[in-house]
């Protein structure tokens, strides 16, 4: 397989930690010092073959930093997008040049900078899995997370009739692929058994994408195939799921339960590093009857202290300290589009 890392996301319910120098994929959340972009290139070299095996899609914002990151993968191997314009054209302009490179049938799997994986050997066998169905079928492949609960953050895909295991994991046909569910809509998918979250990790052959891209989405396949990367000014901004993963009659799901998330703001790492803990602390913090906090500080030398408080997320880094309820951080966005009107925290950006 050629995996290729999508690279290009801000990261925005991050900040201030994630900045537009500094986005996510750059960040060290769990405070191992390792990025979530280093972490997912490491778990894919084995399936890579190594660096000369591996792609990444970003932006020309932070194409330097994907450098310095990622010192050891090679420059033809990074596809660098003028301007971001979701996964449909990134995934459509690698695909286009992987085939040009490899040919059609090179095997290609895309995956978000961003994810957290807890098992990698259950990681690489279900990447084994879907890629012996994308050889042997004409086939998209998604993999679909096993929910643990009703979340309404993610996507669902329903599965249609099975076919035959591969590395003996169940792959099904997608019936169809539904929007973020409001919560009643939530409990109801996962009660039938048949839907899993979207993770937005596809695995195909570079040919059969290609074919699907002519046909469903030719408004973004055929300015790349004709101009390349110049064709970026003028094509539509789409995701992959609605340009052509929503249209293919020729898509599958293999449910994977491997310990997954995809970090989508600061209450990640609640999910992840909390255990029995009070509060989650990855700052030099002295509180007071303060409990269900995440405290993050980016240098050793920031002191947090907290009196009375319950089920808030205190970042502070460099010259900004962000105070958020845990059930309002999807709501940094808002803030950010203030800041980005007013000159004077451009710099906070």
């Amino acid at each position: 397989m050629i995996p290729v890392i999508l690279a290009g996301g801000k990261g925005e319910r991050f900040w201030p930690l994630s900045r537009r120098s500094r986005p996510k994929q750059f960040l060290s959340l769990d405070g191992s010092g390792i990025s979530l972009l280093q972490a997912t290139a490491n778990r894919l070299l084995a399936v890579a073959g190594g660096w000369d095996g591996l792609w990444v899609v970003t932006n020309a914002q932070i194409a330097d930093g994907i450098k310095e990151q990622l010192p050891q993968l090679p420059e033809k191997n990074i596809l660098i997008e003028p301007e971001g314009r979701d996964t449909a054209p990134a995934v459509a302009w690698a695909a286009i040049e992987i085939e040009r490179r490899e040919g059609p049938e090179a095997v290609v799997g895309f995956f978000p900078a961003d994810h957290w994986i807890g098992d990698e050997e259950a990681y690489g066998k279900t990447l084994a899995a879907a890629s012996q169905l994308a050889t042997e079928k004409p086939a998209i492949v998604t993999l679909g997370i096993e929910p643990t609960e009703p979340s309404t953050g993610y996507g669902y895909i329903e599965q249609a009739e099975a076919v035959a295991p591969y590395q003996g994991l169940n792959a099904y046909r997608v019936s169809r692929f539904t929007e973020k569910p409001d919560r009643a809509k939530a409990e109801e998918f996962i009660a039938t058994g048949r839907y899993t979250w979207n993770s937005g990790m596809f695995i195909f052959r570079a040919g059969v994408v290609i074919e699907e891209l002519k046909t469903h989405a030719p408004e973004i396949f055929e300015p790349l195939a004709q101009k390349g990367v110049a064709a970026y000014a003028d094509l539509p901004k789409k995701s992959i799921d609605y340009a052509l993963m929503e249209k293919t009659q020729l898509a599958y799901v293999i449910p994977a339960a491997f310990g997954w998330d995809d970090l989508g703001d600061w209450n990640a790492l609640e999910r992840l590093l909390k255990g029995d803990r009070t509060n989650v602390e990855l700052a030099n913090h002295i509180g007071l009857d303060t409990s269900g906090a995440i405290l993050y500080a980016s240098s050793d030398d920031e002191r947090i202290v907290t009196i009375g408080l319950e089920d808030i997320v205190i970042v502070r880094d460099r010259n900004v300290t962000l105070i958020v309820k845990k059930d309002r951080t999807q709501d940094i966005k808002q803030v950010l589009k203030q800041l980005e009107n007013d000159p004077r925290f451009s710099s906070e950006l």
